[in-house]
């Protein structure tokens, strides 16, 4: 079986059921339409207030856009990359490059020219479908991608390099390719990265896909009234492998394109959500509103949202406290993954278990987890060990990099490199990561990449980028910096500077200090954190 097996049966049971719900809340909300044949493009364009999708039509769209990708001659194994918003074209593309054989690529919107360049370049991608948001982006490395043959636009202002796929997929046929498929296929490459900043290419099997399908029906009991409000970006595992529950389950789920509290209320009631997934701001960005009087929840219709849960960073427990205050018959979940293990789900705390806020649960269903010490032994109950999983949703490798592979994946076991330790009954807590990387509202920052920006500026000896307790984000991406000898510098120079990188990237705090390196030039983060977390972690707590 593959993935794209479900996508199949749900046209052929519940062909005339609506599947997918674009809602752009920015919008005028008096246009509205439905996702047919002849108003496909103009919706595309249009971007109205809701657009739906049956599951008959995203059938459809999927067998068009795996013909197109045949009929230009790609085949088996290529690689295809997606750099798109999330909107209703996002999944029947997915799903087309799937049935044509090919390997779906999704990318980071947040990434650069240069980081997109990078990527494509990695996963060995001939092809590339993207959109309107990403021209400016595009236009300064399009001539510089030797490897992508064909280049698919989705959307209004096409640019003179790409081709307008959504006009190529009219003229296809809608009935699914010849291309017989197992669950050993190569189906995904997703993308990551460690503490130096540069991406490494996951690559999954359709066999992890599948997996992903059942471990996340399991865990949340998705059935066909369900509806599942999915507001993360589509490029992320996570939000996916929990679509993949309303995939399994042939219920409806809404696409939100944005994250303000009333938006998100008002979705609930509109669509009648039953399940909503969360990252840590945006729920804690509801609890403002609703207890500084900005929202009252008597203005919505929410008794039939049953279920929220919330992971893609540390939760903190006073956070899931105030929410069951504010929404006492909710279920609250949490689920711990990575992209490595197809998302979340490997490690998951489960509905029943709400006692044991700030725990990531217990070993996912179909996987196991153990904690071992630095020779790979395990460790006893309370003590630290690197958290280590094993599943059917593991990947197959990181693509071309067989020395990364070697060091994460052993014996079929996945280390995930995050330090744990386990209570009397089981459930498992993280201590600290092994990885510098920073979490901040369930994104991905990597202080390397922000070290080597701010050293750019000629005032700066040497800088260190740190994460430091946040109430609302999890955590803030904090630059330690050192200035020349006989300069002054201030911190709105440092913020002025700042605002040439991408806004997720400039460090939301500014210290001066001294940058400590050990003997081999290396910087002492941990004597960095000793320093600053402590102040910041009261500060949290203080806040949250």
């Amino acid at each position: 079986m593959v993935i794209a097996d479900f996508l199949e049966r749900n046209a052929r049971l519940y062909g005339g059921e609506v599947a997918l719900v674009e809602v752009n809340p920015s919008e005028d909300r008096d246009k509205a339409v439905t996702w047919r044949e002849a108003s496909l493009i103009e919706s595309a364009i249009d971007a109205p207030y809701r657009r739906e999708l049956t599951w008959a039509e995203f059938d459809r769209k999927a067998n068009r856009f795996a013909n197109l990708l045949l009929s230009r001659g790609f085949q088996r194994g290529t690689k295809v990359a997606i750099l798109l918003m999330n909107s209703l074209e996002w999944l029947p593309i997915y799903f087309g490059i799937l049935k044509a054989g090919c390997i779906a690529v999704p990318l980071n919107f947040r990434y650069s020219g240069e980081e997109i360049k990078y990527c494509l370049d990695l996963a060995d991608c001939s092809v590339l479908v993207f959109g309107p948001e990403f021209i400016g982006r595009m236009d300064t490395v399009y001539d510089q991608l030797p490897k992508i043959k064909t280049m698919f636009f989705i959307g209004k202002g096409k640019p003179d390099y790409a081709e307008d796929g959504v006009r190529l997929m009219n003229y296809c046929s809608t009935q699914a390719p010849a291309v017989l498929l197992n669950e050993d296929d190569f189906g995904a490459i997703y993308f990551s990265s460690g503490t130096t900043g540069f991406p490494k290419a996951i690559l999954h099997r359709h066999r992890a896909l599948v997996a992903s399908c059942y471990t996340e029906q399991n865990h949340h009991s998705q059935t066909r009234d369900d509806v599942f409000l999915c507001i993360p970006p589509l490029y992320h595992t996570g939000a996916k492998m929990h679509w993949f529950g309303s995939l399994l389950s042939g219920s409806k789920a809404v696409l939100l394109r944005g994250v303000k509290p009333e938006w998100i209320l008002r979705t609930v009631t509109e669509e009648k959500c039953t399940i909503v997934w969360l990252l840590v701001p945006w729920a804690q960005d509801i609890l403002d509103a609703i207890e500084s009087g900005k929202i009252n929840l008597q203005d919505y219709l929410i008794s039939q949202w049953r279920l929220m849960h919330i992971g893609a960073q540390p939760v903190p427990p006073s956070l899931i406290k105030r929410w069951l205050k504010h929404f006492p018959n909710h279920q609250y979940d949490t689920n711990y993954g990575l992209s490595e293990s197809i998302g979340p789900g490997c490690v998951h705390l489960g509905v029943e278990n709400v006692h044991k806020v700030g725990a990531i649960g217990k070993a996912g269903y179909l996987w196991e987890v153990k904690i071992v010490d630095e020779n790979g032994n395990e460790v006893a109950q309370g003590d630290v060990g690197e958290l280590a999983v094993k599943g059917p949703g593991v990947m197959d490798c990181y693509y071309k990099n067989e020395e990364a592979t070697n060091e994460i994946l052993k014996d079929g076991w996945l280390f995930t490199g995050d330090m744990a330790k386990v209570d009397e009954d089981g459930f498992i807590y993280l201590v600290d990561r092994k990885k510098d990387v920073v979490i901040s509202g369930g994104e991905n920052l990597y202080p390397v990449q922000i070290e080597d920006e701010l050293r750019k500026f000629d005032k700066i000896k040497d800088v260190a980028v740190i994460g430091l307790p946040d109430a609302r984000l999890g955590e803030i991406a904090a630059a330690i910096i050192e200035i020349k000898e006989g300069i002054t510098c201030t911190e709105d120079e440092i913020t002025e500077f700042c605002k040439e990188l991408p806004r997720y990237r400039r460090p939301r705090k500014i210290i001066f200090d001294k940058v400590p390196r050990n003997p081999t030039g290396k910087i002492e983060k941990p004597v960095l954190r000793e320093k600053y977390c402590k102040v910041s972690l009261v500060e949290a707590q203080i806040n949250s």
